[in-house]
């Protein structure tokens, strides 16, 4: 694969440029990268090739119906070993930091910054499509990207949890701020959160599909019920109910679990997140991109439909554009703040091995009621 074009400018590393591709294995990782039309080529045809098999219906439908199941078994095998806690939240998304002062802008795309090195050894690789690169390399995004710019099932999972409710009649509904992390797997964005925003009045609400996955939280030792509320929750369910109302939230959270529900229920999912925020409410994002790694790496027979493939334990995964997620939002109602591209490039130097990933991070904004 050809070597990626440069802008030293906005890429400095220790102080020094890096304009020379063949010192590429010296260092761990470049930020901001653009491909050459080569290489875009390149994906495009490995993405044409995987796809050219499409499981038949029955096999995709047998993946819907028992998708709980194996997000269930994924949570017991990994249980929280899998995904790292992601501290670069509070840099990407400073509204989830304690002193939050968000400013309004309508469009961000400030440039990509190292503030210091990472160690990117010992990575590993994508297997079955599942990339461990995608939550231990979001530990080392420390790419701050200059402040960014702002504007059932659950009965069971929920008996053992004790309910902070007051007056108002629902977990949390004295808080003066309130975060919802939908798809919360075991904790490792949750927990950040509770561990560095001290704010007296913050609240945070986390779900999951599965059932394991939110007894893991439950269960660890920095779950605070008097702060978090852990439930089980179907998104596709429009049934399903919230244990918030409408126009209660400032913040829903969305990492990398957009991208696993079948796109025809995407945009349901969206608008009903949407309903939950307060006017001036966000919602952050972060997810893959088209011809991230993990989607080059799929075979033949794992295609679902466009862009959508089925990992070898049976959770699914898409691969989106900025278009495609702004015509979500935007179709919502929301507006957006900020939609943009990360393509990074990270180095394993003892493997001699360059792996491009792509994630989109978007932030839209419920807007505010206008004033009479």
């Amino acid at each position: 694969m050809a070597a990626p074009k440069q802008t030293p400018q906005r890429r400095p590393f220790g102080g020094r440029f890096l304009t020379d591709p063949a010192r590429l294995f010296q260092h761990n990782a470049w930020d901001n990268v653009e491909w050459s039309e080569e290489q875009e080529a390149s994906a495009r045809s490995k993405v044409q090739e995987n796809s050219s098999q499409l499981l038949p219906q029955d096999k995709q439908e047998e993946y819907e119906v028992n998708a709980k199941r194996y997000w269930d078994d994924f949570y017991k095998i990994h249980e929280n070993g899998f995904f790292k806690d992601r501290h670069w939240l509070f840099t990407e998304f400073p509204e989830l930091a304690p002193n939050r002062n968000p400013k309004h802008n309508r469009d961000s795309a400030p440039g990509y910054g190292n503030t210091g090195e990472s160690d990117q050894e010992g990575l590993g690789s994508c297997e079955n499509g599942h990339c461990s690169l995608e939550t231990r390399a979001e530990n080392q995004l420390k790419l701050l990207k200059g402040t960014p710019e702002i504007c059932t099932e659950e009965g069971a999972a929920q008996e053992d949890t004790e309910l902070s409710q007051s007056g108002g009649g629902y977990p949390g509904s004295s808080a003066s701020y309130r975060i919802l992390e939908v798809g919360c797997g075991a904790g490792n964005s949750v927990f950040p959160i509770l561990q560095t925003n001290n704010d007296p009045g913050l609240f945070v609400y986390c779900c999951d599909f599965s059932t394991t996955a939110v007894d893991l939280v439950q269960n660890n030792a920095e779950y605070d019920s008097s702060r978090c509320f852990a439930f089980v929750h179907d998104l596709c369910n429009d049934q399903s109910p919230f244990p918030m109302p409408d126009e209660s939230l400032d913040v829903v959270i969305l990492i990398f679990v957009l991208s696993a529900i079948l796109p025809e229920k995407m945009q349901g999912v969206v608008s009903r997140l949407s309903r939950l925020l307060k006017p001036g409410g966000v919602i952050l994002l972060r997810d893959y991109g088209r011809y991230d790694l993990a989607q080059l790496r799929f075979k033949k027979g794992q295609c679902l439909s466009d862009n959508f493939y089925v990992r070898g334990d049976g959770t699914r995964v898409y691969f989106f554009t900025q278009d495609e997620l702004d015509d979500l939002f935007t179709t919502a109602g929301l507006e957006k703040i900020q939609n943009l591209v990360d393509r990074r490039l990270q180095v394993n130097r003892g493997k001699q091995m360059t792996m491009y990933r792509v994630w989109i991070q978007c932030k839209y904004c419920r807007p505010a009621a206008p004033q009479l």
